[in-house]
């Protein structure tokens, strides 16, 4: 189905905020590469767990050239952490802040975003979850220790991108069990991840349907 067809799909489109000509930019070349960014729907709840937050400091696992950074930023973010395996797209988010005016707030990493996280301490105020899935467990138990209590991890994709939903269904509703990772990673590790946070009560989390779908996880112990 297409997700204009949707009605609310389509009011959560027409109300979300307004792009930054940076945003505006990026999207266009989000459009040319056929890069996947979570788009204004998400960036606004983004932009609003920065602010209810105070967020100071922001780490990404997966970055791309920065969209979602600029998001966190128009909430009060003070510094954003963006990690990326392609050198390319890295550059061109150096650029695109650097155009934008905001090259003070971002720091971008090359490489692989699980080996950068170990390189910095916490703690973070707001962390995001959005590189492959299949590791998105892992980067969860890595990043906990370093969010204050209070901070928020958000993990994209949880409802559309490179997985089968009807798989996660099941899953949750019936207990099937998750796809075989050589058959489907993506959506295993999605189902997986799900299924760590839904049980540590360490964070609260709640699964919200805009973008491609964000679980918003709030560390409580």
């Amino acid at each position: 189905m297409d997700v204009l067809s949707d009605p609310a799909e389509r009011f959560l489109a027409a109300t979300a905020p307004a792009h930054t000509e940076t945003q505006a930019a990026m999207t266009e070349l989000a459009d040319d590469w056929g890069f996947p960014i979570i788009g204004p729907e998400a960036g606004a709840v983004l932009r609003l767990l920065a602010r209810l937050t105070d967020a100071r400091r922001v780490f990404e696992f997966g970055s791309g050239f920065g969209y979602s950074a600029t998001w966190f930023l128009r909430g009060g973010a003070e510094a954003v952490i963006c990690t990326e395996f392609d050198e390319d797209e890295a550059e061109r988010g150096v650029r695109f802040a650097a155009d934008g005016g905001y090259a003070d707030s971002v720091t971008f990493e090359v490489g692989d975003a699980m080996e950068t996280v170990e390189r910095y301490d916490g703690p973070f105020d707001v962390v995001l979850i959005d590189h492959q899935k299949g590791r998105y467990a892992e980067a969860y138990r890595t990043v906990l220790p370093k969010v204050r209590t209070g901070g928020v991890i958000v993990a994209d994709n949880v409802t559309r991108g490179p997985i089968d939903l009807g798989d996660l269904v099941a899953h949750f509703e019936d207990g099937v069990p998750l796809p075989d990772p050589e058959v489907d990673e993506e959506t295993r590790g999605i189902g997986e991840y799900v299924g760590t946070v839904r049980s540590d009560d360490a964070v609260e989390t709640a699964v919200l349907p805009v973008g491609n779908g964000i679980a918003v996880s709030t560390k409580v112990a």
